[in-house]
């Protein structure tokens, strides 16, 4: 039997493995493999591809799973932090673009109607390449990744009122006040019943799920779930990837969300590669090579107007500047729901044919470069900042002093901590049980706000800029740490307080190892990279329970630090520990005597011989609140007695099953 679909997909797998392979030799992002397959295999190309539409549903999937997976990576919590991103940012941004937009078209003389609607196309970005590329280059977290996940979810929400105002703008009679009002009760609806699922019903589900220890029931649910959501999001006339989004964020308040997520990654890359592979047919090549040079300058146009546009959203939440363009930089392109928009467009003649074959080549050409401008978004805005330095743009009071923490103007042998994530969260903790004085910054300002109000001395701002670090008087610190998870922003945190104290100690955290040289050889005193940090934790415990001495252990720990982690890439271990052949079963557990452990139990020890009988040894027993160390031959066994074992492995199973 011949079956179109899976010859369709044969070809396109294909074809992905050879383009994305010879791309991943020239180091360039698998996002731009795909969109060239789709290029180059869709029915603008060699035309192999027949089952187009079939290809298109499998690649809403590949959105629905993406989206599922971003959700799980999140909390309710973490999504109320970024709630003024949503609504004020996203509203900005939205409106500014289309204001924009619509003003700049109405003047090339097209109506109103027109002008707005090509707004409304040009103010959405693209949810899946801009959150796939920051969630591959891990910086979903940092603070640019949260702006851009908020812009891009109101995005999605105001999709559907755009559609509902289409008909209108066309001039259709519509009852618009009745369609608005039913969505938003229905999305109130939706709303209760994320948060009545993601406290009480799904994470008790889950754990009912996971004691079955069905690895397929437990992939089954999740997917169910998964697809349940964005279906009842789809039915009341919001958009798929919401509802995946929302299925994920019920999923992130169960324990059970990281289990969840590593069985859905594998489904996620093969179908987002579908998405990629798609928007990539649907350019028309014919058409974008007889009007390339019209083409690329409208791109640029986009991307200009478009990061101006989105940074200015941003800047007016009061983020510092280097924030402000990353984020800017990140959502300069235009979005795939704007390609589901565009039909509506044509459907009411708001968008003739040609002016469509324009909007998708600008659309998809800039989908093309946008992981190429995230990889160099930070170094371009660093080099903006410079410039604005430069000529004097840069205000001495780029951040509000008011910020500064009150009660705390004067600082001296301090500790100035940059960043209050979980590392600087804990740090604060510890300075504060040890008595040390110190003061944090922060880019967050919602999280300033909440801990100002809890009486910490945090202020709002970048510590790249020399304002900042002069309001937390760095001078006259004893020692800072950078415990932030971008790393252009900690270089240049680290060259900004170099350039103010060469003395003072600086401790920096890093994510990988292979970031460790450059940030020492930029001044920093200490670099802890969190990727061999656990590994040594990991190996110190091992080490501790086979017995090796605490000094040959701390030896190694400290030789592995020094070294810059060597130890662990390389093969030659340039250190070894003493341990005699036998000493590795000396091992040590604990068993908790039943009533039913009659043949032991109120006995004398030396009767039982249980070394020559049964091979163990007992060190210790704990009776209630007491535990003895020093057991005489004497000592009876009582019901409820924890008994501290030392033997073989298979003695101790041996006695254990006695016991039982």
């Amino acid at each position: 039997m011949h079956t179109p679909l899976f010859q369709d997909i044969l070809i396109l797998l294909g074809f992905s493995v050879l383009i994305v392979f010879l791309l991943q030799r020239l180091r360039l992002p698998s996002i731009i493999g795909f969109l060239f397959t789709g290029l180059l295999i869709g029915p603008h190309g060699l035309s192999l591809i027949q089952a187009v539409e079939e290809v298109e549903i499998l690649s809403e999937i590949g959105v629905i799973l993406l989206l599922f997976v971003i959700g799980m990576e999140m909390s309710i919590k973490q999504l109320a932090s970024i709630k003024k991103t949503v609504f004020i940012g996203g509203a900005l941004q939205v409106g500014l673009m289309v204001g924009v937009a619509a003003v700049v078209y109405y003047l090339l003389g097209y109506p109103w109607g027109e002008a707005v609607f090509v707004g409304f196309l040009f103010s959405l970005s693209s949810t899946a390449i801009v959150l796939k590329t920051l969630q591959d280059r891990q910086e979903m977290t940092t603070p640019h990744g949260r702006n851009a996940l908020g812009i891009l979810i109101f995005q999605d929400i105001i999709v559907v009122p755009m559609m509902l105002v289409t008909p209108l703008m066309a001039g259709e009679a519509t009852n618009l006040g009745l369609s608005i009002l039913s969505l938003l009760g229905k999305s109130l609806v939706v709303v209760a019943i994320t948060f009545v699922s993601a406290r009480y019903v799904v994470p008790r589900l889950l754990h009912q799920v996971a004691r079955t220890q069905s690895k397929e029931l437990f992939l089954l649910v999740t997917i169910a779930l998964c697809f349940a959501v964005a279906y009842l999001t789809s039915a009341i006339g919001l958009s798929l990837a919401l509802g995946a989004f929302l299925a994920g964020l019920i999923v992130s308040e169960s324990e059970y969300s990281h289990q969840a997520t590593s069985i859905i990654l594998p489904f996620r890359e093969l179908f987002t590669s579908f998405f990629f592979v798609s928007v990539g047919m649907l350019l028309d090549l014919q058409f974008f090579i007889a009007h390339v040079s019209i083409i690329l300058l409208l791109v640029l146009v986009v991307f200009l107007v478009k990061s101006s546009v989105a940074a200015l959203a941003v800047a007016a939440l009061k983020y510092p500047p280097r924030t402000v363009l990353l984020t800017g930089l990140s959502l300069f392109q235009v979005g795939e729901f704007a390609f589901i928009l565009s039909k509506v467009g044509i459907e009411y003649e708001l968008l003739s044919p040609q002016t469509n074959q324009y909007f998708l080549s600008v659309s998809i050409v800039s989908m093309l470069f946008t992981p190429f401008v995230i990889m160099g978004a930070a170094p371009l805005s660093t080099w903006l900042l410079g410039v604005r330095k430069k000529m004097g743009l840069a205000s001495a009071r780029s951040a509000p002093v008011a910020d500064t923490p009150e009660g705390h103007s004067a600082f001296e042998n301090h500790l100035v901590i940059i960043g209050y994530g979980v590392n600087g969260r804990n740090l604060a903790r510890a300075a504060t049980a040890s008595n040390i004085p110190f003061v944090i910054i922060e880019m967050n300002p919602e999280t300033v706000q909440r801990e100002k109000a809890r009486g910490l001395p945090i202020l709002f701002g970048d510590a790249s800029e020399d304002h900042i670090l002069e309001q937390v008087q760095l001078a006259q610190a004893r020692c800072a740490v950078v415990a932030i998870s971008d790393h252009q922003a900690t270089q240049a945190v680290i060259k900004n307080i170099r350039g103010i104290s060469s003395t003072l100690y600086l401790v920096v955290r890093t994510r990988f190892v292979q970031q460790t040289q450059d940030l020492l050889a930029l001044g920093a005193d200490e670099v802890i990279p969190e990727e061999f940090e656990t590994s040594v934790i990991i190996f110190a415990q091992v080490l501790h329970n086979f017995l090796v001495p605490e000094d040959e252990i701390d030896q190694l720990v400290e030789r592995a630090r020094a070294d810059n982690y060597q130890l662990f890439q390389s093969d030659k271990i340039t250190i070894r520990t003493f341990r005699h052949t036998d000493i590795a079963d000396f091992n040590i557990t604990c068993l908790r005597m039943t009533g039913d452990s009659n043949k032991f139990l109120g006995k004398p020890l030396h009767e039982l011989n249980l070394r020559t009988e049964y091979g163990i040894n007992i060190l210790a027993i704990k009776r209630g609140e007491e535990t003895r160390q020093s057991i005489q031959p004497e000592e009876e066994l009582r019901p409820g007695d924890i008994l501290y074992l030392q033997g073989s492995p298979a003695h101790i199973e041996r006695f254990h099953q006695l016991v039982k």
